[in-house]
């Protein structure tokens, strides 16, 4: 919320914390997960907001992505496996989205993206967090599987409709399938949700973008 999309001051703090509790707890697999998560998120804050408008991760100039903070989490990650391989406890919640977070930036185009290996992912995350937010993400790799019509039973089928993310990704979902009424009745109500500028101008673009059949 407020006039800032994203406080910039708040997510080096954060990294710089977690820099820190990397050094004092070098083997908890968690610690490093959270790390990277947060790593592999900031990479791409260059290329996250245009012209005061959010940009999603597909329509993104990975080009713009800070490529040695990417190296730095995929590096983190990789030690996370070794560990989990070597023996250790199974990955727990961060370690599983930052390993998410991994095979989207390890695909040079959107094209490129491992979609069955993140669902794969998701399930496990899903194991190991089951919550409605979780559930909603999967659906969206779904959506890249089998298509949205299978990925809008899913989310329909979730008590999520005071998150802003269900109404847009119902919003998306029901535009690829040409359900343009219900697209715009979505994506008013996940207008109506968010406080976040950036994502209310990208939300009204879309909208304003539906055709009607």
């Amino acid at each position: 919320g407020g006039g800032d999309p994203i406080r910039a001051d708040l997510t080096d703090e954060a990294i710089r914390l977690g820099r820190l509790m990397r050094s004092l707890l070098p083997e908890e697999g968690e610690v490093a997960g959270l790390l990277a998560l947060m790593l592999l998120t900031d990479a791409r804050r260059s290329a996250r907001l245009a012209g005061g408008e959010l940009v999603t991760l597909d329509e993104q100039d990975r080009g713009a992505w800070d490529r040695a903070l990417i190296a730095e989490g995929h590096l983190l990650i990789r030690e996370c496996l070794t560990r989990v391989a070597s023996g250790g406890p199974a990955p727990k919640a961060f370690q599983l989205m930052a390993a998410i977070n991994a095979v989207h930036t390890d695909a040079p185009d959107v094209r490129d993206t491992d979609w069955g290996q993140i669902a794969q992912l998701y399930d496990q995350l899903y194991a190991a967090t089951p919550t409605p937010v979780v559930a909603l993400n999967r659906a969206i790799a779904i959506a890249e599987l089998d298509g949205p019509e299978v990925a809008l039973a899913i989310v329909d089928s979730l008590d999520l409709d005071r998150y802003h993310a269900w109404h847009a990704t119902r919003a998306d979902l029901l535009r690829r399938l040409g359900r343009s009424a219900e697209a715009r009745w979505a994506y008013d109500s996940a207008i109506d949700a968010t406080e976040n500028p950036a994502e209310k101008a990208y939300l009204t673009r879309r909208r304003a973008h539906l055709v009607d059949p």
